[in-house]
């Protein structure tokens, strides 16, 4: 199973990223094969056809299990994100199994994973069949909402041999 993630956090190697790659090595046993962080695409994204995005886009067109990972700003997920999301095209990753992870200071806004990140997923073709999930930034490691989600979410995700 291929295991791709995408970060949308401004920062490189942030919070975010660890708590990503650490949600998709719980799920799947390992790490994951592709780490992209869209911070390292630059202003590639401002445009349309940049070699760069179209590598990071082949490589998210490749993966059996996708988790794509934000910071919550302004209750929602980053704009660094949306530019790399709208380089896909409305369908266009055809039911890739998509897990959205947000990491927000405070669980005010726990519900911005599902009200704004899972719907332009699903608009560019993600298949989306477990909630998504909100952890706190200081606390994501050994959180609890993490391993109820898992234990919820294995249910209805793909592991290594199904």
């Amino acid at each position: 199973m291929r295991t791709v993630v995408v970060v949308g956090n401004p920062k490189p190697r942030s919070r975010t990223r660890h708590a990503a790659v650490l949600l998709a090595e719980r799920l799947t046993g390992a790490e994951p094969d592709v780490v992209i962080d869209v911070a390292d695409l630059g202003p590639g994204l401002l445009g349309w056809g940049d070699p760069s995005v179209a590598v990071a886009k082949d490589q998210v067109k490749s993966a059996d299990l996708l988790v794509v990972a934000s910071p919550t700003f302004k209750a929602t997920y980053t704009g660094l994100l949306k530019l790399f999301l709208d380089q896909f095209g409305a369908g266009e990753l055809g039911g890739v199994t998509t897990v959205a992870l947000m990491l927000g200071a405070a669980p005010h806004h726990a519900l911005a994973v599902e009200l704004s990140l899972k719907p332009v997923l699903v608009e560019i073709g993600c298949s989306c069949p477990a909630p998504g999930l909100y952890l706190l930034d200081s606390a994501y490691e050994d959180s609890p909402e993490l391993t109820a989600w898992l234990e919820r979410a294995g249910a209805v995700l793909p592991t290594e041999g199904s």
